[in-house]
């Protein structure tokens, strides 16, 4: 993790924390140190932004990696809609192809 990135960003969510960039970058710099953090910005973002796509692959992840399967495939069938909904091909094939990924490795 990179402290300075970090601060930054803690100093961007203090100017505006609302800015849904500002919260993901959080969730994602906490993602690999800092689990419980990481799941606290992502569940901001799903709770209070919940149409910023980006979040649903990356929260998607962190809950496999915590075991939480069942709110891993929730997440990844939401942000399937989510980019359905807003007609971006590339976040829902990037979606889907995760989400056969997380089917198959359930077997």
């Amino acid at each position: 993790m990179n402290s300075s990135r970090l601060n930054q960003l803690l100093k961007f969510l203090q100017e505006d924390p609302n800015d849904p960039f500002t919260i993901y970058a959080l969730a994602t710099e906490y993602k690999t140190h800092d689990a419980s953090k990481s799941r606290m910005y992502f569940e901001k973002l799903l709770k209070d932004h919940p149409d910023y796509l980006p979040t649903y692959y990356h929260v998607a992840q962190l809950y496999m990696a915590l075991g939480l399967k069942q709110q891993a495939e929730e997440s990844f069938l939401k942000g399937i809609d989510l980019a359905k909904t807003q007609n971006n091909s590339l976040a829902l094939r990037e979606l889907q192809n995760a989400y056969n990924e997380f089917l198959f490795d359930d077997e």
